[in-house]
């Protein structure tokens, strides 16, 4: 039987993505207002951004207790062998709560054959952390082997991205208002990064044109143009002129030729907000 594996929205994979038999959805929550909606089951990432730019404040939360249960115990009575690689647990409560879920369903399903492994990825980071299991899984590689792979994406995985307004982030907390009202002026986009699982600032730089520039050195400067099987994921924030632009001077600029381009869904791009900028690859300067 082939390993299920399993994987939250946050992953920034396409729809059909999880159309195959042996992957599973674990839908984010996505809130306007009073109304809970399921990231890519009841609500498109279209509609948030459009409500994004209308002024709308979105919220998030992390996938139901309730649907982590039954996907575990329908696991566990088909005797199925299972992987979940969850949003990166300093971003999401979603982690932990899956870990307190497995133990409930092993009180009464002792036999489940389940790993949660914490990502410390987001976006399509983790997307494509759980594409390659997916692939491994679906040519009949062991849990073991699978494992390891996993554990080498992750901590060989790069994220580097910026924010086209930086308002968005403000409304979640991200950054001050008055920081996002001064970039707002002075056309300051931030480029980020992730360490730990944590997004931390990197650089300031002024010009839409100068970030993906820069996206591009830092990439060369974490060795992305020259690891070995190398991944190439771009998300965007409903900007896929920018997404293409920016692969388009990464093949002018390396021998990079595998690319994963996708829309950053709901669960992310409520926090990011439209225009926004990813880049993930893997490194090869990490044990």
């Amino acid at each position: 039987m082939t390993i299920k594996i399993i994987a939250d929205s946050a992953s920034d994979l396409p729809k059909d993505f999880f159309n195959q038999d042996h992957v599973e959805l674990l839908p984010l929550k996505v809130l306007f207002g009073e109304t809970e909606y399921e990231d890519m089951v009841t609500i498109d990432s279209s509609t948030v951004y459009n409500s994004m730019r209308e002024g709308q404040v979105i919220k998030t939360s992390q996938a139901s207790p309730n649907t982590m249960k039954e996907i575990f115990t329908e696991i566990a009575e088909k005797g199925q062998t299972a992987i979940y690689i969850a949003f990166s647990s300093e971003l999401s409560g979603t982690y932990q709560t899956a870990v307190l879920m497995q133990h409930e369903v092993m009180e009464e399903h002792p036999n489940l054959d389940l790993t949660i492994i914490d990502s410390k990825c987001a976006s399509l980071g983790l997307g494509l952390v759980v594409k390659h299991a997916a692939e491994l899984a679906a040519n009949g590689a062991s849990k073991e082997d699978i494992l390891a792979n996993i554990d080498y994406d992750i901590s060989h995985m790069e994220h580097v991205f910026t924010v086209d307004n930086l308002d968005y982030l403000a409304r979640g907390g991200r950054v001050s208002k008055a920081s996002a009202f001064v970039g707002g002026l002075l056309n300051i986009k931030p480029l980020l990064h992730m360490e730990d699982g944590k997004l931390i600032p990197l650089e300031k730089i002024r010009g839409r044109k100068k970030v993906l520039r820069r996206m591009l050195e830092v990439m060369k400067e974490r060795n992305g143009f020259t690891a070995a099987n190398q991944r190439v994921g771009i998300s965007h924030g409903d900007d896929e002129v920018t997404a293409i632009a920016l692969q388009e001077m990464i093949k002018e600029s390396s021998d990079c030729s595998n690319f994963t381009i996708t829309t950053i869904g709901s669960a992310v791009g409520a926090h990011a907000g439209p225009g926004t900028i990813a880049l993930f690859f893997l490194n090869d300067d990490k044990a």
